[in-house]
Order: structure tokens, then sequence, then C-alpha cells
């Protein structure tokens, strides 16, 4: 063995226990031979009470049946991001997302490998997010009163771009077509959706959102398309998404986070409009529209492997891309004076607008957050106001971060001279060079090609201390 593999050997505990996921490796006997401190600690079982011992003997609801690290020895096929729910030995519920897979050893003997993540909590609340769902969405009538949704009235803007997209959106809200609404974050695609559904046949049916990046897929399974009992260890009877919403609209936020398995059966209903939930036998027939959006291109998720070509077709019956808030710079004035004018009501103030040089500054700005950020930007200015009648330079700085540089700090920059922007540059590139070169002088001062005593003395004239960096 070399040298190297020793050293891992001889490590390989302490490597185990400082990794973010449980791992459980059993022999061909079903005993555990490894068991790191996260499983410890996701399971609340103590090492010496799990080792070497059968796991049937120390988690008393597993079994051959059910027990991902069993089935696998059995069947020596790997099972991968599987929920499994069971109890230790003191009866604690335990939920957690496995991927299991044999192992070879020289001599023949075939060993078990579990990656294990706890969702025990993400679990917990999202079934308390359901049966909230489910209390609001069922036997429940909809009135005026009840319909809070965003309409086409509450998109602001006389942008070209925009007014086009939002003729589209119009007249797609006539149909029941599916819909793709492509945007970067902040350009207000959940807007448009609720839009599409105040202005539809739909309106005084459910609409419900659901993103599908916040959870793991076996989660989101369940609840897109309800459970059965018996469809695994806890599951219960439970209506999904699809039939909450059936009549309505349901907005499916970053498809293109959605698993490929999960892709194929959100097609399946689609096509046939029929959803058969999990553990269940039957197909169960759904009358929803579905408004999905992506906060990327579709081209490019299909190119990277992330959307289905033929799901995307089926959801981009209408396709529509929203504008960056830097292309609609023509209405960034407009969308100020009416964020000004709610947050005057909502905070009972008095702030009558933008200064002249604020309003310089927020029309050269990128906006990466585009409108939200400009919203958050104005919302966050108004707090700091004292006495000031308009939003000036100060109260609007400390928010414009612009988060798509590499440096995550980097703020809006005064209204230098050209001295004073040599300076600034000077002194970010002696820094970036004191970081290359492990914050050693001598080294730097060789690498920017100039003598020691000359780099010393800018690093005291621009007050750059090495154990800051």
């Amino acid at each position: 063995m070399r040298t190297q593999e020793k050293v891992i050997a001889n490590n390989l505990d302490k490597i185990l226990d400082n990794i973010n996921e449980g791992i459980h490796v059993v022999n061909e006997l079903g005993q555990t031979i490894i068991y790191n401190e996260k499983m410890s600690e996701l399971e609340g079982m103590d090492k010496e009470i799990v080792m070497h011992k059968k796991i049937d003997k120390v988690f008393p609801s597993l079994n051959e049946e059910n027990s991902t690290l069993l089935l696998t020895l059995k069947n020596k096929e790997i099972i991968k991001n599987n929920q499994q729910e069971y109890l230790n030995k003191f009866g604690h519920k335990i939920i957690t997302i496995n991927t299991t897979m044999p192992l070879y050893l020289e001599n023949g003997s075939i060993w078990a490998l579990e990656i294990a993540r706890d969702i025990t909590e993400t679990k917990k609340l999202y079934n308390k997010i359901i049966s909230l769902q489910e209390k609001l969405y069922t036997d429940k009538d909809l009135n005026e009163e009840d319909n809070k949704y965003f309409t086409f009235s509450d998109i602001k803007g006389k942008n070209k771009k925009l007014k086009q997209v939002i003729s589209y959106a119009r007249q797609a809200a006539r149909t029941d077509s599916s819909i793709l609404i492509v945007g970067d974050t902040g350009t207000g695609k959940e807007l448009f959706a609720q839009s599409i559904h105040s202005g539809s046949r739909r309106q005084n049916k459910p609409f419900i959102a659901q993103n599908c990046a916040a959870l793991p897929e076996n989660l989101l399974e369940g609840i897109l398309f309800g459970t059965r009992k018996g469809g695994f260890t806890g599951a219960v009877n439970r209506k999904g998404l699809f039939e909450q919403a059936n009549g309505g609209t349901l907005l499916l936020d970053e498809i293109n986070s959605m698993s490929k398995a999960l892709q194929a059966k959100l097609l399946r209903v689609l096509q046939e409009g029929l959803v058969r939930p999990v553990g269940g036998k039957e197909d169960i027939e759904v009358d929803v529209r579905i408004i999905a959006t992506s906060n990327k291109s579709p081209v490019d998720s299909i190119r990277e492997g992330k959307l289905r070509e033929d799901l995307y077709y089926r959801l981009a019956v209408v396709l529509l891309h929203l504008p960056l808030l830097s292309e609609r710079q023509d209405d960034i004035f407009l969308l100020s004076e009416y964020f000004i004018d709610r947050i005057n009501r909502k905070f009972n103030r008095n702030i009558k607008g933008l200064s002249d040089e604020v309003k310089e500054i927020f029309y050269n700005y990128e906006w990466p957050g585009n409108v939200r950020q400009l919203e958050h930007v104005i919302e966050g200015a108004i707090n700091i106001i004292s006495d000031d009648n308009y939003i000036k330079k100060e109260h609007v700085k400390p928010f414009l971060i612009d988060v798509s540089s590499n440096n995550t700090t980097q703020q809006i920059d005064d209204k230098k001279t050209l001295p004073e922007k040599m300076e600034k540059m000077e002194k970010e590139y002696i820094i970036e060079a004191l970081k290359k070169n492990g914050k050693n002088i001598t080294s730097t001062a060789k690498y920017l090609g100039i003598k020691r005593q000359s780099l010393q003395y800018r690093m005291n004239k621009y007050n750059i201390d090495t154990s800051e960096i």
C-alpha cells in the first residue's frame, strides 16, 4: 500500500466523521461495519449501540422488505434518492433521503454502503404546509373578497418590450394552454402568473404556487401528486397540489430544478390530465392549467440536461420572456414613483421623490436584482431618512450592492477624479498581489516589479494591513 493510501486508511474514521452526510456500511450479514458521527446524530443512536450489530436488532421497524441497506444486499442494485421512514431503538421517528449501493470486496463478499440526509424537520414542516393548503382550498368558495391575486393593472411600466409581453400574456389568459415564463430573479414572474390566472376563466378557482427547487425529489412528488396509505412507511391518504388546484392554476416555479424522473411524470399529467398518487393504484382525472417559470434560458437548461426537451415543448405552448430592468430604463423613474407612493402610505411618510443625483445613479446602475431590487432599495432608503424630503445618494448607497460582481461588497463609486480612480485601482492591485504571494512583502514586491521600500510606502499610504487581508 502506498504511503498516501496508508494515511487515508489510518484516518478514515476522522474523514468520515467530518462530512455532512450520514454514512452507514453493513457487511454481508447485515452487521454495521462503518457508522459515522453524522449518521449517529441524525438517527439519535450512540455509535457503540449500532456497531457490529444487525440492523433489525437495532432498528426494530426495519426488515428485509423496507430497509434500503438490506434490500441492496439482497438485490445487489443501487437505490437512489429513496425516502425512508423508520424508528430507532427508542421509538424516535427518522426520515431520510438515502442513496444505497453494493460494495464488492476482493474476497467475493458484498457489503452495502448508504449515504443519508436527514429531512425529518423538512418533512414535518411541509406536512404542516400541505395541511394548511388542504384547509384553504378544499370545499372553499373563492368569492371576490378571497381572490386577492395580482392583475395586469398591477404590472407597472410603459416600456415597449414590457407592453408587448403584457399583450401576449393577456391573450394567453383567454385560453387554457400551458405557459412558460422565463426571466431573471426579480423580473416579476409570479406577478405575471397571477395576472394571467386573474384574467382567465379560472379566476374564481385556486391558484397554487410551488417552488420546485425547495424540496428533495421524493417529497416534491408526494406534494404534487398526493400520497396513499401504504405507499411508503408513514404514508397517509393526502391530496396533492394537482388535486387541490383542480379547476384552477398551478404555478411550478424553477421548473428546471425538478429532477428528470419527476419531469417525466409531469409530462404524463400534461398529456393525459391524469395523476397517480404515490402508493396509489388508480389514476385521478384533474383539470389544472400549468404555468411554469425558469430563471435560466430553457435552451441552456436542455443543453445542460436539466430540462427534458419534450416537457419544454409541452410547457412552452406560450413562451413569455420578461425583460430585465436594465432593458427598461425608461420605466425606472415611473417604478420609483410608484414604490415611493406605496411605501409612503405603508409607513405614513411624506417622501416626495428622488434627488437629481439619485436619478442619475439609478439610470446608470445595472440592477442585477431587477424590479424587486429597486423596490427594496427604495424601502431601505425611506427607512433611514430622517428629515429629508427627497431620497439622496447617502440614503441609497448602502443598498446598491453589485451581486453580479466577483467582489460581492462592491458598491456604487463616488464621482472621483482620474488620480483618485488610479489610486483606488493601485490599492486593489497591491492587495490582490499580496494575496497571491502569501502576504510576503519581499515576494510581492518582486511580483509587482518594484522595490520592497516602494511597496511598504504604498501600503502605508493606502492603510493596507496584511492581517486584515
